[in-house]
């Protein structure tokens, strides 16, 4: 069992059940997935850059990465309907428990001048999303082999009904976010 698992069960879970008084421990609210996206924005007409993303973002979530595509053609920005744009992974159960530990352990302390996330980046339901700038934050990327520095979005999606439980629920698990 992936090791933050554990502690919610153990630790997070009663904390929560008697803060907010839920009457059974299935009322908790707990994480239901991460998704992580890469946007590649004016890269997105080189097929190198595409693969290095994919091998990269598998790399950092420990699934393989699909493939986006553009759901209608921007004249402007040259994409034709169906071009690949981007990239993302969706994780589930244990794998999204161990990039959620190695996230808050070892990646938010390697950021650069790093002040805390926001707390107001909440979706109303429950949901958190925030992003990164680069991906060498991440020790599974060397650095030296990084042809282009590429930035993701991170969203956490929890079974929260308000932003309130998320965020302690969040703050229980270790997110720093900023001090108000």
């Amino acid at each position: 069992m992936a090791r933050l698992k554990e502690r919610f069960n153990k630790e997070i879970a009663p904390e929560m059940k008697t803060r907010f008084k839920y009457s059974n421990i299935w009322q908790v609210p707990h994480l239901t997935k991460v998704v992580i996206n890469m946007g590649l924005g004016e890269a997105a007409h080189d097929n190198k850059i595409i693969e290095d993303a994919v091998a990269e973002l598998t790399l950092i979530a420990g699934q393989r990465a699909v493939v986006t595509r553009a759901k209608k053609a921007i004249a402007n920005f040259k994409i034709r309907k169906g071009s690949e744009v981007g990239c993302k992974v969706t994780l589930r159960r244990d794998k999204m428990y161990e990039f959620i530990d190695r996230l808050i352990s070892i990646v938010i302390p390697r950021i650069k001048d790093f002040r805390g996330l926001s707390a107001d980046s909440f979706d109303g339901r429950g949901n958190y999303a925030f992003g990164l700038t680069e991906q060498t934050a991440f020790t599974e990327i060397d650095a030296d082999k990084v042809t282009m520095v590429k930035g993701m979005d991170i969203i956490i999606a929890t079974s929260a009904n308000t932003d309130e439980e998320a965020r302690e629920l969040l703050t229980l698990l270790g997110m720093p976010f900023k001090k108000s």
